[in-house]
């Protein structure tokens, strides 16, 4: 009895000292949680009910990009503004020790004493996708002590980086000149996922080039190809009817009353501080079309979904691969299957059969 009952005596003591406020158990529990320690899932049921209040802002895009430096300036100016930041900045898996490379928050040095702002780095250990594994529920938990923003830096991998779309509110891609041909990168899965684009290194030659590049693309993504289906094919047809598609994705990203949120192509150059206040700018407006839309709404509530999706998996996995006797009996099974006497399918199928009451313990 005293063995079950003193992790929720502990837990409730952390979780005591976390509504107070004290940053040594907000560390605790993001610890508890990263690790998925004993307990973490009541953990974060106790903190379900306070989700919501922050806004969760991502960044990612190419090594070297700068997104480290953005992130910083950015919490910098949230700090000014007498607001609160939780930064998670997700660095490459060690191949000796398993853990974080750190290298993100050593970068971010210039804010990490402020106590209004929480940094922690976390390992990728294995995902692809951009973030850990648990970059979601520590989220949560940054979001459960009540900061103001968010911002999750992605490990910059290139473009796998597709969680990120589904962890943060809004997701600002940040590029930089020698970053490739930009319309090439947008049929790329990372330029779908923009909220918003961020010309970093804007000092640099071919920065306006690559600007412009990606504005053009978004016109004729959506919809400047199209101004030109009813124009009458002869001679006679006025020129400056026929809008340039990069201006007319420059002119709907500034429309506030637009239906449709463009993303706008910002120019910056980070380690100077130019143009941070016109991407907070466009992160609040992005925000605001999301409120006004329903689209936050939306969004959050598909957060939701997956995270019970999440849950069932692992719990199944927990329950099926845990046994040894499962292990066991799949590999007995491995002479018919290399024999072609049966299938992976149907080895699955039986496995289910027999173990269904295990998934409705």
């Amino acid at each position: 009895m005293t063995t079950s009952s003193a992790p929720r005596e502990t837990h409730r003591a952390l979780l005591a000292d976390f509504d107070a406020r004290r940053p040594a158990a907000l560390a605790r529990a993001v610890s508890i949680v990263e690790n998925h320690r004993a307990g973490f899932e009541t953990l974060l049921g106790a903190l379900h009910h306070k989700l919501g209040r922050a806004r969760r802002i991502g960044i990612t895009g190419p090594p070297g990009a700068g997104k480290s430096t953005i992130t910083t300036r950015l919490a910098a100016l949230y700090r000014s503004a007498g607001l609160s930041a939780g930064i998670i900045a997700v660095d490459p898996t060690s191949p000796f020790t398993g853990g974080a490379l750190l290298g993100d928050r050593i970068r971010m040095e210039a804010v990490a004493l402020d106590d209004g702002i929480f940094i922690r780095s976390m390992a990728t250990r294995g995902s692809l996708g951009g973030l850990a594994a648990s970059t979601r529920e520590v989220a949560d938990v940054l979001d459960g002590y009540g900061f103001d923003r968010l911002l999750i830096e992605t490990v910059g991998v290139g473009q796998s980086e597709l969680d990120i779309a589904r962890t943060a509110d809004t997701t600002a891609v940040v590029l930089v000149p020698e970053s490739g041909d930009a319309v090439q990168a947008m049929k790329a899965g990372l330029m779908e996922i923009a909220d918003v684009f961020v010309v970093n290194k804007a000092d640099r030659p071919d920065a306006e080039r690559l600007r412009h590049e990606i504005e053009l693309t978004l016109g004729l993504r959506l919809g400047g190809a199209s101004m030109m289906r009813n124009v009458p094919a002869h001679h006679g047809v006025d020129q400056k009817t026929l809008r340039n598609p990069a201006h007319t994705a420059r002119q709907a990203a500034q429309d506030d009353a637009a239906d449709a949120w463009t993303p706008p192509v910002l120019a910056t150059i980070a380690d100077r501080g130019l143009g941070l206040d016109a991407l907070a700018a466009a992160l609040d407006r992005h925000f605001d079309y999301l409120s006004r839309s329903g689209m936050l709404e939306t969004r959050r509530r598909e957060r939701l979904r997956e995270r019970v999706v999440e849950a069932v998996e692992r719990r199944m996995r927990q329950r099926l691969w845990g046994d040894p006797a499962i292990t066991a009996w799949v590999d007995e099974q491995l002479p018919a299957l290399e024999a072609g006497a049966t299938t992976p399918f149907a080895v699955a199928d039986t496995l289910l059969a027999r173990n269904a009451s295990r998934l409705t313990q």
